[in-house]
C-alpha cells in the first residue's frame, strides 16, 4: 500500500495516496501526461521540498537516444518552468522584484514553414528584462537581452517558421526566455538548466530532441488494454467501498483505472450512479 503522498501544502489539509494524487493531477494540472511521469513529477516536488499543486515544473516529451540499443525512444523528461524560477529566487529573501519586460522595435520577416509555404511573421527585435537583488545594503540590478530570432523554436526541423505557440505569442514567449535569464544571472543557485518555456520545439543536443506540439503522433496516449468485466467484478468491491466511504470519487477512480485500462461507458456509468445514489441516501 503506498504511503501518503506530500503536497508541501501549509495548511491542515489531510495527506492523500499517492495514486489518488496521481489521479488528481491527471485530471487537472497534468491532462495527458502518462501516470508514469506524473509520478515522477510528485516525486521531483517533494524532494525539492515544492508543492505539486502549483505545477513548479512540467512533463516535457523528448526523442531521446537509447545508449545501449542506439535507438530513439519517446519519454517525458521533468523540466523547470519560469514559475519554478520566480518561487527560487523568492525563496532566497533577497529578491527585490523585477521589471515589466521591454520589447525592442517590431520586425517583419517572410519564412517558411513545415509545407513550403511562404509565412509572414511579425515579431519583437529583442526583449529585455531586469531582475533585482538585494545584495549587503545594496540593490544590483541583472540585466538580461534576448533576440526573438536566437529563441524562437521552429514548426519542424526543414522549417524557419516559429511554431504554433511563438506565433500565436511573439512577446510572451520571448519575454519567458528573457526573464528566466535574468533569474539565472541574478540567482544561480537555481540552476543551469534551461525552462520548459525556453525548450518547447527546440533541440538539446544530438541525443536529445524537444516536441514542439503535445498532439503530436510520437506522444499520443499508448493504448491501453481492455479493463475485462472479471477484472471489473473483482475490483467493484474495494472501490465501491471507498465511494460509500468518501475517501475517492467515482471520477478518482475511473481516472485511476484508466491510467492501467480503458474502460467502456457502461463500467463508468456503474461507479458514476453508484456516487449518486450514496449521495441521494445521505441525510
Amino acid at each position: 500500500m503506498n504511503a501518503p503522498a506530500k503536497t508541501n501544502n501549509k495548511d491542515s489539509s489531510p495527506a492523500i495516496h499517492k495514486e489518488q494524487l496521481i489521479a488528481v493531477l491527471g485530471q487537472s494540472l497534468y491532462v495527458g501526461v502518462k501516470s508514469e511521469s506524473i509520478s515522477m513529477i510528485i516525486d521531483y516536488c517533494n524532494a525539492a521540498g515544492l508543492d505539486v499543486m502549483q505545477k513548479p515544473v512540467h512533463a516535457v516529451p523528448m526523442n531521446t537516444k537509447n545508449p545501449v540499443s542506439g535507438n530513439y525512444e519517446w519519454r517525458d523528461v521533468v523540466m523547470p518552468g519560469i514559475g519554478l524560477y520566480r518561487i527560487q529566487a523568492d525563496r532566497s529573501k533577497n529578491m527585490a522584484g523585477i521589471s515589466e519586460p521591454e520589447f525592442g522595435p517590431i520586425v517583419t520577416k517572410t519564412l517558411t514553414d513545415k509545407n513550403g509555404n511562404a509565412v509572414e511573421v511579425s515579431f519583437p527585435e529583442w526583449c529585455k528584462v531586469t531582475a533585482h537583488k538585494l545584495v549587503g545594503d545594496q540593490i544590483v540590478s541583472f540585466v538580461a537581452k534576448e533576440y526573438w530570432e536566437e529563441n524562437y523554436a521552429t514548426d519542424s526541423g526543414k522549417s524557419t517558421a516559429p511554431n504554433a505557440m511563438w506565433r500565436k505569442r511573439p512577446r510572451g514567449q520571448i519575454a519567458k526566455c528573457t526573464e528566466a535569464q535574468a533569474l539565472r544571472k541574478g540567482w544561480p543557485e537555481v540552476g543551469a538548466a534551461p525552462t520548459a518555456e525556453e525548450m518547447e520545439g527546440k533541440t538539446l543536443d544530438a541525443e536529445y530532441t524537444v516536441v514542439d506540439d503535445r498532439k503530436a503522433v510520437n506522444h499520443q496516449p499508448q493504448e491501453l488494454p481492455v479493463y475485462e468485466a472479471k477484472r471489473f467484478d473483482a475490483n467493484f468491491p474495494k472501490y465501491s467501498k471507498a465511494i460509500a466511504e468518501g475517501t475517492q470519487t467515482a471520477y478518482e477512480i475511473i481516472a485511476l483505472i484508466e491510467s492501467k485500462y480503458t474502460m467502456n461507458d457502461d463500467q463508468k456509468q456503474v461507479y458514476i450512479d453508484l456516487e449518486a445514489d450514496i449521495k441521494g441516501e445521505q441525510p
